[in-house]
């Protein structure tokens, strides 16, 4: 590395968000970014480690550690902090077709494996590859990737996702003639209407989808596969189809109650606020939590995202329900470094939700047993139990347990 020192010198920082109380109100990207020096300065934190286990995805008692599409990072952390920037967009891109999504919304299992997190702070490795990503935006040097030449074969990508994209992507390169088929209105799927604009602005998706059309490629929206087009319609068209769906296809919670109104699954629910928003509809969203006693069910991004989106509409009250107990503060002996640390945090929606109503929304060991409803048919009450995990027995999977005496409405 050209710091060999840098961990030493430079300390861990971070651009942070924008102010919760704040960003609250609007729908805005919430991310602050770093200026030139400063990045400088984070790039040189990243070590000459010997074997850079950030940039090697792999699966480490049962989650992911190291970078999953295995993005070259201490030789791209290297360049940003000689200043050769295109020369890191350049080797960046060998590994990432959209830097810039995974730059905001990944949750980074590469810092998580960066060998300076044993003793410190990792390397900002996102912050890192979004500022690379968006300075080859600024200096043009993001282009269409057209091919020289078509190979005369064409392929019907069915999803337009991030799988979608990316295979879409890399079969144009190849020379291939590609038709991208999107059954809503708009393409990027997840991208698009599964991510809230303030964690992902759309702005940044269409700019990629542009170029992705400027290569070459067909987008086919308002077009189910299997209603408005049939698999053997599609055989006789194309050479090949690829099979890139299955992002929204949500958990049900089939517990008695489960048919009342007011019980919605996450991606209604942010598909139709994105909407709305993209439409610069005057109406409220078709599920609308303002003025209302909000419970989220599940603790992942997109229980994070429901939070953070039912915080905008202005929603009475905020709690969000979580099966697992509550992680420690810091890593336990059975969760050693390079693994995912299974420790407490807040994301952003939590934050949001703790500046508003004044605690972090969470309960945690918590199960829903049925939903109560009144006399209009719409859910007023949840009973709920307490839960805890058991050992696993002969190498299968934790037992959940529930906990007598902690029934609650």
């Amino acid at each position: 590395m050209a710091k060999p020192t840098g961990f030493l010198e430079f300390k861990r920082e971070a651009a942070g968000e924008r102010p919760f109380t704040e960003r609250v109100h609007d729908w805005q990207p919430i991310h602050l970014h770093l200026p030139e020096e400063r990045l400088n300065q984070q790039a040189a934190r990243c070590m000459d480690c010997g074997i850079p286990f950030c940039h090697k995805g792999t699966i480490l008692n049962g989650m992911t550690s190291g970078c999953p599409i295995n993005n070259l990072i201490p030789e791209w952390n290297d360049l940003v902090y000689r200043g050769l920037w295109r020369e890191a967009y350049e080797r960046l891109s060998r590994t990432n077709n959209f830097p810039e999504f995974t730059g905001l919304v990944c949750p980074a299992p590469c810092e998580a494996a960066c060998t300076l997190g044993i003793h410190d702070p990792a390397v900002t490795i996102k912050q890192i590859e979004y500022a690379i990503i968006e300075r080859a935006f600024d200096e043009g040097w993001v282009k269409p990737n057209t091919p020289a030449g078509r190979s005369g074969k064409t392929v019907a990508v069915i999803g337009s996702g991030p799988s979608g994209l990316a295979a879409a992507d890399e079969l144009n390169k190849a020379g291939h003639s590609v038709t991208l088929f999107q059954r809503a209105d708009r393409i990027a799927g997840l991208l698009m209407y599964g991510i809230p604009n303030m964690k992902l602005d759309k702005k940044l998706v269409q700019r990629r989808i542009d170029l992705l059309a400027e290569a070459g490629i067909q987008f086919v929206t308002n077009t189910e596969v299997g209603r408005d087009v049939t698999p053997s319609e599609l055989q006789e068209q194309f050479d090949a189809i690829v099979l890139c769906t299955g992002a929204t296809q949500p958990n049900n919670l089939p517990v008695p109650g489960r048919e009342l109104n007011g019980i919605h699954f996450a991606m209604e629910f942010l598909h139709g606020n994105t909407k709305k928003l993209l439409d610069n509809a005057l109406e409220t969203p078709p599920v609308f939590a303002g003025g209302k006693d909000v419970i989220v069910i599940g603790g992942g991004d997109t229980g994070t995202d429901c939070v953070a989106t039912a915080l905008r509409h202005g929603c009475d009250s905020m709690v969000q329900f979580e099966i697992m107990a509550q992680p420690p503060e810091v890593r336990a002996a059975d969760n050693p470094w390079p693994q995912w640390p299974r420790v407490y945090k807040m994301d952003y929606g939590q934050e949001e939700a703790a500046a508003v109503f004044g605690e972090d929304p969470r309960v945690y060991g918590i199960m829903t047993k049925r939903f109560i409803g009144d006399e209009q048919g719409s859910v007023q009450a949840l009973e709920t139990v307490n839960v805890r995990w058991l050992p696993p027995q002969n190498g299968g999977r934790p037992q959940l347990e529930e906990i007598p005496g902690t029934e609650q409405t």
